[in-house]
């Protein structure tokens, strides 16, 4: 019989989640900052914010859909404290593997973030959520803390934004 308590089994979850959660949560910043410097200081604030989180008497259930909600109100409180807005730097843009047929798609993909970044902030976290995380509708709700049914109409009117805020040729219908 040990004399020592075992160990709190929370923070020792957290680090076992690290290798999976990581990708996602620094993912989810670079997708949404544009910034790589940004990214990892708001990955490291986050998984800070879970060890902290993790040794309290009843910490939460660890999980990566845990970390990205933490991850989600660290990104607010970056763009509360006003630093930066949502830019994507061109000079970082991934070189396409073969530029003819990649060249499009890269550059609608910097027109969508683009577009993104003039969208509010639940339009742009939710078309983020469930488009660039595929995370369900009900997942997408659960991590905003609102309804299935409130995320439903706005994802409506986050898709209804972007579409009137992208850019189309001549001759197409918005």
């Amino acid at each position: 019989m040990s004399a020592e308590p075992e160990a709190d089994p929370a923070p020792r979850a957290l680090l076992a989640l690290y290798d999976e959660a990581l990708p996602a949560v620094y993912g989810y910043f670079v997708r949404r900052c544009g910034d790589r410097g940004t990214a990892e200081d708001l990955t490291s604030e986050t998984f800070l914010a879970a060890m902290d989180a993790a040794r309290k008497p009843t910490p939460p259930p660890v999980t990566v859909r845990w970390l990205i909600g933490v991850a989600r109100h660290k990104l607010a409180d970056h763009y509360r404290r006003g630093h930066g807005r949502f830019t994507v730097s061109v000079a970082e843009a991934p070189e396409p593997a073969d530029p003819p047929d990649e060249w499009d798609a890269e550059l609608d993909r910097i027109v969508a973030q683009q577009v993104l970044a003039r969208l509010n902030e639940q339009h742009r976290t939710v078309l983020a959520l469930r488009y660039m995380d595929d995370c369900s509708v009900g997942e997408c709700a659960e991590l905003m803390g609102r309804t299935v049914h409130a995320t439903e109409a706005l994802l409506v009117r986050a898709r209804r934004a972007f579409r009137e805020n992208y850019p189309h040729r001549e001759g197409e219908r918005p």
